[in-house]
């Protein structure tokens, strides 16, 4: 069997790059490498800007933890939201679910994370102080623990019960409409909205 042929630097480095992406092998990063230098190089260019854009000009909410360009994000500043629920999601693509499901009125904690001991990321990781702080802002009445149903969610959500609870915080889980070892960004906005009217005291 032939040896392949040996790759430039720089297209090696891009490879290597697109690898980064979840769920992106080595053979999809070559063929999206390849597709971008051959077929796309305006697209390769605007993704470029794109990304370098998104890396200077985005920041962490300081109050929901989510992205945005401003300090405090549109959704936090939103009049129209109601501060004493706070729901609380894994990613930024959860809380764009569960905003799809058009059930849900109150404010986000965004964790950028789950627990996982064995992966070295615990509350410091997440920067739970953060979002104690938050939900000790005096207007905060319930939370709802909106974690994915895997073993990592759920023990995130058990760990985040037993801490707001001992402050006194009413704690609620998303009902189990939402399929077990589902996550949420694949989760149709029906069953989102059906798991939020029916979520249970933890």
């Amino acid at each position: 069997m032939e040896a392949p042929l040996p790759e430039p630097e720089p297209l090696k480095a891009l490879i290597e790059s697109l690898r980064r992406l979840p769920g992106v092998g080595v053979r999809s990063a070559r063929r999206m490498a390849y597709h971008l230098l051959q077929h796309d190089q305006p697209g390769a260019e605007q993704l470029s800007r794109a990304l370098s854009s998104a890396l200077r000009d985005l920041r962490h909410c300081a109050r929901c933890n989510g992205f945005t360009e401003e300090e405090i994000c549109a959704t936090c500043s939103n009049p129209k939201r109601d501060p004493s629920i706070l729901c609380i999601v894994e990613t930024p693509a959860d809380q764009n679910m569960i905003e799809s499901s058009h059930g849900y009125r109150g404010l986000y904690y965004v964790l950028m994370g789950r627990l996982a001991p064995l992966e070295g990321i615990g509350p410091d990781e997440l920067r739970f102080d953060r979002l104690l702080k938050r939900v000790d802002d005096g207007l905060v009445k319930e939370v709802i623990l909106a974690t994915n149903f895997t073993a990592e969610g759920e023990t995130t959500a058990h760990y985040l019960s037993e801490l707001l609870q001992s402050r006194g915080i009413a704690v609620s889980r998303l009902a189990r409409g939402v399929p077990a070892g589902s996550e949420l960004e694949y989760v149709d906005a029906g069953t989102i909205a059906w798991a939020l009217m029916e979520r249970r005291s933890t």
